[in-house]
């Protein structure tokens, strides 16, 4: 076994530049995950009774269904 600068613990001078690359391309994906909306992409924020109102304004809902919709989110 080699004791220099280029063999030290017997690993081969490569694998410090390859993790170098590995942890920037980690750093890189998980930017791009961030900056796509992440994990809470599924949920859009947006209040209950908003979507109430629209997908009674759509016509999924006749107004009996809006209306006790609404009445079990006001209470």
């Amino acid at each position: 076994m080699m004791w220099n600068d280029y063999y030290s613990w017997g690993m081969p001078m490569i694998f410090g530049p390859l993790m170098m690359i590995a942890v920037i391309a980690i750093c890189i994906g998980m930017m791009f995950f961030m900056l796509r909306g992440g994990m809470h992409r599924h949920g859009s924020g947006r209040d209950p009774l908003d979507i109430l109102k629209e997908r009674f304004a759509r016509g999924d809902i006749n107004q009996v269904e809006y209306e006790e919709r609404k009445r079990l989110l006001q209470a």
